[in-house]
């Protein structure tokens, strides 16, 4: 191979074939430059130079990786866990091909039968839809508060939607409808009152500018959905914004969020609709139906199970098939993607997984590991990116890259058995049986910050109290409410507390690790100082920017009906800035030098304390290997929360609030992340952090359990107080593991 992609150190690497290959190391080490980088990318480049020139436009793209030679390839899936995302018509039935079996199974034995074809089951189709919302499930609700001002009266100008002005024709149907007493305030208006002038319909005669007319008089709510939201399929900002300044996005009032029409949801199998069974948590649909036993619908019913025993044996049993793709996490859709693989016939492939054990319990890890093994045993190579110890330790092969991070990785420490890894002398053999004891003297409460009682999704009307100025944990298994409590319930009453999750930055390829902690700008100044120049000269995105690629460091050539390349720009090499600008140096380096220094080698390099504490932040939550340069649109997940952990390391007296922070961390830094939770509560903050990891949850001053169970078995609190209290607790899952 002899790879040099990114901080390899020109390494040679066998990985067998049809095996499960498990690659460990610390963050930064240069396991994702060898699986991501080198093996996906030239994977993808190969295969996609089996295409002609035309159909490559619309593939991804793929450059070559720095490396001598790889052999033996296959084709490349890489599973992350990058949300399935879609839009608001995407749900897991539609995304998991489910639905169109069930749109078959009620076109076929659904009574009394409705459409010729099972296109007529589906509310993405007109024949299927629900008309007001289109398949939505939600559409626009008017706000009466907006819409009307009940003090008034009609004459007053009571209604205050657009197009009853003062002389409006409109105001005019109103008035000489022959309903409503136009003196009277509408507060005091009857319940029939009420319904005729926000539904109602008449026919009537209106004296209009003279004339006397003969037209409909239509309720002010009916109106205003005809003229502008029926009538506006595809809306314009401005008229959303105008439609939304009185109404808003609500359940829909007709289909009741069932996004289905009349005559669906009329036609049922054993007295359930299409609806009510894709609307059932999947452990509680397998169940229904063994009830569906007719002969003829064996087929179908057998593929069903066996589609929802895939999601299910993975651990989704809390889910519905109505659930939304958007609003799944990012484990979540990986464990989908991954069971939509399974039942894929192609062999020979090469599965990446990108650590698949994030958001998992350790009770379900097995269950992932079950997964794992079945892809292998179906006759792929699977690679994984992992740092759990259980999935570690079904490996057949691992791979360890290190010793350290950035340009003190980049080398194989160790391949072979996990038996041999734990007798090696590495990092991750030596901690891998290493366990954190349990907080033996956690901070006592005093004041506890508490968000009122909810049932939202699955919760059941429980309240979540925080002890102020602890380190809290909330765990419980997947799916059993602990984000709908702490994220969507605590946070949003306590619009102050800060959630650092794991959500990109927001960051295009202009920022970096430099402008994020806002350490750029006292180094701009720092060169214009010394060099006695404006600071701007030293920003890529101001005047120092390189002239011919405009401080972007490359050159998108227009191929024609070739692939768009981009080349290193040939006047700056990469490095973004005017050639001109490196002429002035801080300390013997030019800017690009500069930039192209880690975070520790800056630390040692400058001599400016606000830069130096800066820069100290993002070392102290282990991302020492990140230059200055390096583009955030190239970190990861785990990266990105880590960074935005260090830019509220010195903040005081806040509500912190962290999502599964152990994500993209090696075992033998989780010490080290606790010691910054602990920090941030010396400091006199309140911590709240959901996890998973056992080390996490034992050195906790408090831990709250969720459970028992995901789904419609959970939502409980099982357990508050101190972890040694949690212990001995027979209904909770998470104390068998701690």
């Amino acid at each position: 191979m002899n790879d040099r992609e990114n901080n390899l150190k020109n390494i040679s690497l066998k990985i067998p074939k049809n095996k499960l290959t498990v690659f460990t190391g610390v963050s930064g080490s240069g396991k994702s430059s060898i699986v991501f980088d080198t093996i996906a990318q030239e994977a993808g480049r190969q295969l996609n130079s089996t295409y002609n020139s035309f159909t490559r436009l619309y593939l991804p793209k793929y450059k070559r990786p720095d490396a001598d030679e790889i052999h033996n390839l296959s084709t490349a899936i890489i599973i992350d866990q990058k949300p399935i995302g879609g839009n608001a018509r995407s749900t897991l039935g539609t995304v998991s091909d489910i639905s169109p079996l069930f749109r078959i199974l009620f076109s076929r034995f659904g009574s009394p039968k409705y459409g010729n074809a099972s296109n007529a089951f589906s509310f993405n189709d007109p024949e299927g839809m629900c008309p007001r919302c289109e398949g939505l499930g939600k559409s626009y609700v008017v706000k009466l508060d907006t819409a009307l001002d009940t003090d008034k009266s009609l004459n007053d100008g009571a209604v205050l939607l657009p197009g009853y002005s003062k002389n409006s024709f409109y105001l005019q149907t109103l008035l000489n409808s022959g309903l409503f007493d136009n003196d009277k305030a509408v507060k005091d208006f009857t319940d029939d009152e009420m319904e005729d002038l926000l539904n109602g319909e008449k026919e009537i005669t209106v004296d209009y500018k003279g004339n006397s007319l003969k037209t409909n008089y239509e309720g002010i709510i009916k109106r205003f959905y005809r003229t502008n939201i029926q009538d506006n399929k595809t809306m314009s900002d401005g008229a959303r914004k105008k439609i939304e300044k009185f109404a808003e996005m609500s359940t829909c009032t007709m289909c009741h969020g069932t996004r289905f029409n009349e005559n669906v949801l009329s036609s049922k199998i054993n007295g359930y609709n299409i609806f009510d069974l894709t609307d059932m948590q999947l452990d509680v649909l397998l169940k229904t139906l063994d009830q569906f036993t007719d002969e003829t619908m064996k087929p179908l019913i057998d593929d069903l199970k066996e589609r929802l025993n895939s999601l299910i044996n993975i651990g989704l049993d809390y889910l519905s098939l109505t659930r939304e793709t958007s609003t799944l996490s990012g484990g979540e859709s990986q464990r989908v993607k991954t069971v939509k693989y399974l039942s894929n016939s192609l062999t020979d492939l090469i599965y990446i997984l990108d650590e698949p054990s994030t958001g998992l319990h350790p009770r379900d890890v097995h269950r992932l590991n079950d997964l794992l093994l079945k892809l292998r045993d179906n006759g792929n190579t699977v690679l994984v990116v992992e740092h759990d110890p259980d999935v570690i330790k079904i490996a057949d092969y691992i791979v360890d890259v290190g010793p350290r991070a950035g340009i003190h990785g980049g080398q194989i420490q160790f391949t072979g058995s996990y038996e041999e890894l734990l007798k090696s002398d590495t990092l991750t053999g030596e901690y891998l049986l290493n366990e954190l004891p349990i907080n033996d003297d956690p901070r006592t409460p005093d004041k506890f910050i508490s968000s009122s009682k909810s049932s939202l999704h699955n919760l059941k009307d429980i309240q979540l109290s925080v002890p102020e100025g602890l380190f809290t944990v909330i765990t419980g298994v997947a799916g059993s409410g602990k984000s709908s409590l702490v994220e969507q319930v605590f946070a949003k009453e306590n619009p102050d507390a800060v959630v650092i999750d794991q959500s990109p930055l927001h960051a295009n390829s202009r920022s970096n690790s430099a402008t994020y902690t806002g350490a750029m700008n006292d180094i701009r100044k720092l060169f214009g100082s010394v060099n006695n120049v404006e600071d701007s000269l030293f920003s890529y995105n101001s005047k120092g920017a390189c002239p011919k690629c405009k401080g972007k460091g490359v050159i998108e050539l227009n191929m024609s009906f070739m692939d768009n390349s981009e080349i290193e720009c040939p006047l700056c090499h990469g490095g973004r800035f005017d050639p001109e600008v490196l002429k002035f140096k801080y300390k013997n380096k030019n800017i690009v030098e500069v930039m192209n220094l880690t975070i520790e080698e800056a630390v040692e390099y400058f001599d400016d304390n606000k830069i130096k504490n800066k820069l100290k932040k993002v070392q102290n939550v282990g991302l020492d290997y990140l230059t200055l340069g390096q583009s955030l649109s190239t970190i990861s997940g785990g990266e990105s929360q880590r960074l935005k952990i260090a830019k509220e390391l010195s903040k005081k007296g806040n509500i912190f609030i962290l999502d599964e922070p152990t994500t993209g961390l090696h075992i033998s830094d989780t010490e080290n992340l606790i010691k910054i939770i602990n920090d941030l509560v010396n400091k006199g903050n309140t911590v709240i952090v959901i996890e998973h990891n056992v080390d996490v949850m034992r050195s906790a001053d408090w831990i709250i359990d969720i459970g028992p169970d995901g789904g419609s078995r959970g939502g409980e609190i099982i357990y508050q107080g101190p972890v040694n209290g949690l212990v001995d607790n027979e209904k909770s899952v998470t104390a068998k593991y701690i």
